[in-house]
């Protein structure tokens, strides 16, 4: 069996991400081998989805990808699955392109794989017709298989919407979750909590799960897009022999990476060995340091109380240890982090101070040309644009006016002045999140850089951070 199918929605925060999560476990425990991915980028949603499915979650992107690179990775990661579960963002023809080139819509086109659309219905009755009637005549061409009524406020909601729907469509309804509090999600600010913050999250996949269970229609979703092709044979690993060591920072702080670069790296020659930099105190024998994105503000305090490990990394980044961090890494990386009125000492090696504000500070889609002191992308990544994108809420203060910047940014946020990526010895530490992909061979450039300066940092002399404690607006 080879099934596909395309959750999407009228618009975000229509319940969604919990409806695919619920129904990912639901089709896992009849049966069948489950394949998720997510538009766009997007770490959080994919974290979730990757531990309901039990497979890693993909980001299918127009901004970082090609169309033909997005179809070649859906049909390379379904290797061995049964059902290709695809969760969109934003609305079905939502997108940045006002053609609607880079929507939901047109990736389910592409891809070929029917859709079942969200409806939150809190507040709606006979309207409910004319909404869809009018998602499925504004492209008659896609294929809208179904729907799923979410937020039902009851038995008596549930019987009206059905009643109309049939009465003015002839669109399937596959199934009603009626509101409950007992499925719902935590969220901050750049949407869900990630799974790996919350003790609860299995528990709370489990109760998604026998909600969708005992109200969709599992079975017939299951069996939307087949194509009569039998399950395809995995591929085997292209990982060439471990040259290497890259310690990645990956816990409750820091957990935003791309399963795709993580593999990235590995097919380039690195053995990863990951840190919890919550609880272990000293770092392993590594040749490079990778620390992604995450939420080290909610974490500040455990970050901070880990002075051993803090204090080693400082010490093998001055040591010349290769060295990138995004984002959260990079905030990591600071002087000091203030949050919530709080100031934390950081690790300390670059010469800033983090301050988390209460809107977003950069948000979306980036480009990026790196310039000649960017540390390891001569013959890789200067040859143009490099797609990539920002999420933070936080931003860089009393920042070292000597500061050298990897990165000129022609869309977006950055750091300071239209610049990302700042460079210190053999580190790079950004807002910008790359992406392994056709146009940006990061890994590969990366775990070339660190073959270039194997040995260096292995070891060093631990001297204790002298980290700024100072955050505008504290003690008043």
């Amino acid at each position: 069996m080879s099934a596909r199918v395309y959750i999407s929605a009228a618009h975000k925060s229509s319940g969604k991400t919990t409806l695919t999560i619920g129904l990912a476990r639901a089709l896992r425990a009849s049966g069948y081998t489950v394949q998720p991915y997510k538009k766009g980028p997007d770490y959080i949603d994919p974290l979730w989805l990757t531990k309901a499915a039990g497979r890693p979650c993909y980001n299918l992107d127009y901004h970082t990808m090609g169309g033909s690179e997005i179809t070649a990775l859906y049909e390379d990661a379904a290797r061995g699955s049964d059902v290709r579960l695809v969760e969109g963002n934003k609305g079905l023809y939502d997108g940045v392109a006002l053609d609607g080139s880079d929507s939901n819509a047109a990736l389910a086109h592409q891809l070929q794989t029917p859709v079942v659309l969200v409806i939150d219905c809190r507040g709606v009755t006979r309207g409910v017709a004319p909404l869809v009637l009018g998602y499925r005549h504004f492209d008659p061409s896609l294929s809208i298989a179904g729907i799923v009524l979410n937020r039902v406020g009851g038995a008596r909601h549930e019987g009206k919407l059905r009643a109309v729907l049939a009465q003015y469509t002839d669109v399937p309804v596959l199934g009603a979750v009626q509101e409950s509090a007992d499925i719902a999600i935590s969220e901050r600010h750049l949407g869900l909590v990630p799974s790996g913050e919350w003790d609860g999250a299995e528990e709370v996949i489990e109760r998604l799960a026998h909600a969708v269970t005992a109200q969709v229609d599992v079975g017939a979703i299951a069996r939307l897009g087949e194509d009569g092709r039998p399950r395809s044979t995995p591929q085997a690993p292209r990982a060439r022999a471990a040259d290497v060591r890259i310690g990645v920072i990956r816990d409750r702080a820091f957990s935003f990476y791309y399963p795709g670069d993580l593999e990235a790296l590995q097919e380039a020659g690195a053995k990863l060995v990951f840190i919890d930099a919550l609880r272990d105190e000293r770092l392993p024998v590594i040749d490079g340091l990778f620390i992604g994105g995450g939420f080290p503000e909610t974490e500040a305090r455990a970050l901070s109380a880990n002075a051993p490990l803090r204090a080693q990394i400082r010490a093998a980044i001055e040591a010349g240890l290769p060295t990138y961090a995004e984002c959260g890494g990079l905030m990591y990386l600071t002087r000091s982090l203030c949050f919530a009125g709080h100031t934390y000492p950081m690790v300390g090696v670059i010469a800033a101070d983090t301050v988390m504000e209460a809107r977003p500070a950069g948000h979306g889609y980036v480009a990026l040309q790196a310039r000649a002191v960017h540390p390891w992308a001569h013959g890789v990544l200067d040859h143009g644009v490099i797609p990539a994108h920002e999420f933070h809420y936080s931003h860089l203060i009393d920042i070292a006016p000597d500061t050298v910047y990897a990165y000129e940014v022609t869309r977006g946020t950055g750091i300071a002045a239209h610049r990302d990526g700042i460079v210190y010895k053999n580190c790079l530490a950004g807002y910008a999140h790359l992406r392994d992909v056709a146009g940006c061979r990061w890994t590969e450039a990366f775990v070339g850089f660190v073959r270039e300066h194997k040995g260096v940092g292995d070891s060093f002399p631990a001297r204790p951070p002298r980290p700024r404690e100072v955050c505008l607006g504290e003690n008043l």
